[in-house]
């Protein structure tokens, strides 16, 4: 039987991306799927977006918080609800190939995979391409991404069979990261990448990676506040961050011109 993929996408104010975003959804080659869309007290018309399709779409579900809360606490909400074999992660202005999902969980299956990433190509907010490809490494092990965040979210995937549901830690920023050293942890042997792009993801002049200082402040609290680390050994990872950022990362980025 083919396994059940549980897709989480917090929505908030997305009425301008939300339709292209579910429109790649539905465009997968694979078929067995559930959309959790969790509305974090949208003030414009995505809430109604997502009714819209959930009205369609028995395998489009709409939760809402009660009060605005994060992206944290939406995925987890989603997570929860979430009765898929698999666990997927798409926010609501990025987009996937059509062959995400076949291609990923095949590979999983085959790899008994318990963690898996893809590379990815960067959009405009306009969704044009920025020729930009962010290619992958082929495994990450915990010490390895602990480092620096390797895996773009919209990427990621975890067999919750093998491992259960793992969840965000309440950070406002970049809970993504420590979601997935949990889940690579929990695994006992490093995540899976897949050198193929499978996703777009769109860089907004309002988004955090497009602040450098502002980012850099945020991965500080994944280790002082996430990791409970000292001031001192978290002061000490950034600098290893840093370095693994300039010296690795940066070039995994690559021209597609």
């Amino acid at each position: 039987m083919t396994p059940l993929v549980s897709i989480i996408t917090p929505i908030y104010n997305s009425e301008d991306f939300l339709e292209e975003t579910v429109a790649s959804i539905l465009n997968q080659s694979y078929s067995n799927w559930e959309l959790l869309l969790i509305d974090d007290c949208s003030t414009d018309n995505t809430l109604a977006l997502a009714n819209k399709y959930s009205n369609k779409y028995s395998n489009i579900i709409v939760l809402k918080n009660q009060t605005n809360a994060g992206a944290a606490v939406s995925r987890n909400k989603g997570i929860t609800a979430a009765s898929g074999d698999f666990i997927a992660f798409l926010d609501a202005d990025d987009l996937w190939k059509p062959n995400k999902l076949e291609v990923q969980i095949k590979f999983m299956l085959a790899n008994n995979c318990a963690v898996s990433y893809t590379s990815y190509e960067q959009i405009d907010q306009y969704s044009k391409p920025l020729h930009k490809l962010v290619k992958v490494l082929p495994k990450l092990s915990y010490n390895k991404y602990l480092k620096t965040n390797y895996i773009g979210n919209l990427t990621g995937v975890y067999n919750a069979k093998i491992l259960g549901k793992i969840m965000a830690p309440n950070l406002r920023k970049r809970q993504d990261w420590l979601l997935w050293l949990s889940a690579i942890k929990k695994s006992g042997k490093p995540a899976l990448g897949i050198q193929e792009s499978l996703a777009y993801y769109r860089v907004r002049p309002d988004s955090m990676s497009s602040n450098k200082i502002e980012l850099l402040q945020h991965n500080y609290w994944v280790y002082k506040k996430g990791l409970g680390f000292s001031t001192f050994k978290s002061l000490y990872r950034m600098l290893i961050f840093i370095r693994e950022q300039f010296f690795v990362k940066s070039k995994l980025i690559v021209s597609t011109k």
